[in-house]
């Protein structure tokens, strides 16, 4: 197989007539410029160059050799064009994966200015929970995630914070506690609450707050959907932790100072998968929402 640097150096070499010079031009030493031709001459089993005195030409193989050389050189930076040309267009198919609340809550202003700026380009959006976008991501179902971030590293995922989301504790107005100031951590464990399921990066957070002070949320009812959990706050079933967007008039924020619990939103993507120019082009995007906050 010919080595494109050494057919590159050996055009430089016919070109200035001179080894030491074609050197000059290649910022290369005049022994690594006679290494590559010496190399591309054992590789096609023929003397390219004959060398009298100070003086190099193409010997009769070098001649017949040189314009096919230059069609190689100039194939190769029509490819290189080609390319950048391509790299630079944002087009093509986007699969992303994001949580039913961060999709509908942190997105809608982000993909109508994507489709705005990249008509070219096409967005296929898969709505589930963070987690199971996670495991899309990770096993190459989506190339981007927009979730709440785990708080546990994998090597495999790059994951990139573009909001905070703190989570306010909240009851209903007839409950125990709504008129309580103040409140303990371990006076809040001793009610029933309801909580995203176990297995989400929301509830991990919020147990690993109560962890740390020995305690453990008695929860009674699981459910991943956050408007059903404001629900079930508002008739009554105990207290829970949502974001701000979802905390209205018929809810009490309680005060609680050791209950500090905060998720991060944002876009994951896998370490080992090349991006296309459409996903970084959403990336930067996010950032500059993240920028503009």
């Amino acid at each position: 197989m010919i080595d494109i640097a050494e057919l590159l150096t050996f055009i430089k070499v016919a070109e200035t007539g001179s080894f030491s010079e074609a050197g000059s031009k290649l910022f290369l030493t005049q022994p690594a410029i006679s290494k590559r031709v010496a190399a591309l001459e054992s590789n096609l089993g023929v003397r390219l160059f004959d060398r009298i005195g100070r003086q190099v030409q193409l010997t009769e193989a070098g001649t017949r050799l040189l314009p096919k050389a230059r069609k190689m050189a100039e194939d190769l930076q029509d490819i290189k064009r080609s390319m950048t040309l391509q790299m630079q267009d944002v087009s093509g198919e986007l699969r992303l994966s994001t949580s039913h609340h961060v999709g509908l809550r942190r997105l809608p202003k982000s993909l109508k200015r994507f489709q705005e700026d990249f008509p070219s380009a096409h967005l296929e959006i898969e709505f589930t929970q963070s987690e199971e976008a996670y495991q899309d991501v990770l096993k190459g179902r989506a190339e981007l995630g927009i979730i709440t971030l785990s708080n546990k590293d994998n090597p495999l995922i790059e994951s990139l914070p573009i909001w905070s989301d703190p989570l306010t504790c909240v009851v209903s107005k007839d409950h125990p506690l709504a008129l309580s100031k103040n409140l303990s951590l371990l006076e809040l464990a001793q009610h029933a609450c309801v909580l995203p399921n176990k297995n989400t990066f929301t509830r991990q957070i919020a147990e690993q707050v109560f962890g740390k002070q020995g305690l453990k949320p008695k929860v009674r009812m699981n459910t991943n959907n956050l408007e059903t959990l404001a629900m079930l706050v508002n008739i009554g079933w105990g207290w829970s932790l949502l974001p701000s967007t979802l905390v209205d008039e018929k809810l009490v924020v309680l005060n609680i100072a050791d209950l500090n619990v905060e998720r991060k939103l944002g876009v994951i993507h896998h370490k080992q998968r090349t991006l296309s120019r459409a996903a970084i082009a959403f990336i930067e995007l996010l950032k500059n929402d993240r920028a503009n906050l």
